[in-house]
């Protein structure tokens, strides 16, 4: 029986981590390295050699510094066509990754973002999301964090445990089109509540914001109620109210309770002095049915769409997972504060790459198969779009519509 060959793509005159990097308009890098005084720190390693060196830490997964830098030494002529990049040290990224100021490369991620969703029409604008989410006219938002483990004994900025050393990136998510809208990175020692305000900061009125229990701060709770901006989040176990009435619960038989509330405790009364609506469902966690109670300002939904608005927040922990476990997360180039800001900022960049040339060439698979797919032929002359076509033609896999990565995720039943 003859053997079937898969199609190879065909040929291009760029590299695959030069298609790449052409997605970063030439004057962004230069520009604002001159706005953070990166290009004064720097002689022969340019600013941009930097990002792109980076870049390529994340998509081939390296270890270490000398993984990247001998890497690139060895393609040092692949490398020279991209805008003249060079290829670093290993004292040379070091000292970058230390010194230079990581404000920079956080910028440097939302100006792609504006200049992508500028540039390629409907890129995060478009609602990504089918079924239930396409209810809503105004953008849902998911509050949460994750935390990324790091070495306790050469990161002592970093310790929030005896023998244990963390960073946390908080993140506000849009959940329509699956990016996000507003990060911090910090410390894992600060409690999620403490960065509550500086993630809502920019909600408009009419959107949408749902969160875990540990958001949950009357006092800006309250805030968001004012300014028009409507939430749902996770009621705790011990708060404390009084039931002003009961709502009917239109005959679902997973809705337990509906009822309008009023805060007991003088401090949260005080905090909070409007009422409030508490929700108790039955959810499936686990194979098991566990009561939660959720809370909302708003007071017109049907009770079974907000318990489904919450169950929508389960997507940022998908966006955690795509993060985490794709992107180099895991081995640091770096010990400083500096070093792990510059290496996130840029693991979100090549997610953010990745996520917009997958909308330009309808890549239908998971994110993780793309950047394995992608990851492979770095230094290959292919053209990337043929690339993407070649293995994308195949079915995906079956899964729930309208939620891809719900599959993997407890919600109701």
């Amino acid at each position: 029986m003859k053997k079937q060959h898969k199609h190879k793509p065909a040929r291009h005159r760029y590299t695959t981590l030069k298609q790449l990097c052409n997605l970063i308009p030439g004057h962004m890098v230069s520009s604002l390295a001159q706005k953070h005084g990166v290009d004064i720190q720097s002689r022969t390693y340019t600013p941009w050699s930097h990002v792109v060196s980076l870049l390529y830490a994340h998509f081939s997964h390296a270890l270490g510094l000398n993984d990247v830098c001998d890497a690139l030494q060895m393609n040092a002529a692949a490398l020279s066509t991209i805008r003249g990049a060079v290829p670093p040290s290993r004292n040379n990224l070091s000292h970058a990754n230390k010194i230079r100021n990581a404000d920079m490369a956080e910028e440097l991620y939302w100006c792609m973002m504006k200049h992508l969703m500028d540039t390629v029409p409907g890129f995060a604008k478009g609602k990504v999301r089918r079924g239930y989410l396409r209810r809503f006219s105004k953008t849902i938002h998911a509050l949460d964090s994750t935390t990324i483990q790091l070495v306790a004994n050469c990161m002592d900025w970093a310790k929030h445990r005896r023998r244990k050393a963390a960073a946390k990136c908080h993140l506000r998510l849009d959940l329509q089109s699956f990016l996000p809208r507003c990060a911090i990175i910090d410390t894992a020692k600060h409690h999620d509540s403490t960065m509550t305000q500086s993630l809502c900061a920019e909600l408009k009125p009419g959107e949408i914001a749902v969160f875990d229990k540990a958001y949950n701060k009357f006092k800006h709770l309250f805030e968001l109620t004012v300014r028009g901006v409507w939430w749902v989040g996770r009621a705790k176990d011990n708060m404390q109210y009084k039931v002003v009435r009961t709502l009917e619960t239109t005959g679902h038989k997973r809705i337990l309770r509906d009822e309008v509330i009023e805060m007991v405790v003088e401090a949260s009364k005080k905090a909070y002095p409007c009422e409030l609506r508490r929700v108790v469902a039955l959810v499936e966690i686990n194979g098991k049915d566990v009561e939660i109670a959720f809370i909302t300002n708003h007071l017109e939904w049907s009770a079974w769409t907000v318990a489904e608005l919450y169950r929508c927040r389960w997507d940022i922990e998908v966006f955690f997972k795509e993060i985490k476990q794709t992107l180099q997360l895991s081995d640091f180039l770096g010990y400083s504060a500096n070093a792990v800001r510059w290496q996130i900022w840029m693991g979100l960049l090549v997610h953010l790459l990745m996520r917009c040339l997958a909308f330009m060439h309808g890549w239908e698979h998971s994110f993780k198969r793309q950047f394995t797919v992608v990851r492979a032929v770095l230094w290959r002359r292919w053209n990337l779009p043929a690339l993407l076509d070649s293995y994308g033609t195949a079915k995906p896999p079956g899964r729930i519509r309208g939620a891809p990565e719900q599959a993997y995720l407890p919600g109701f039943v």
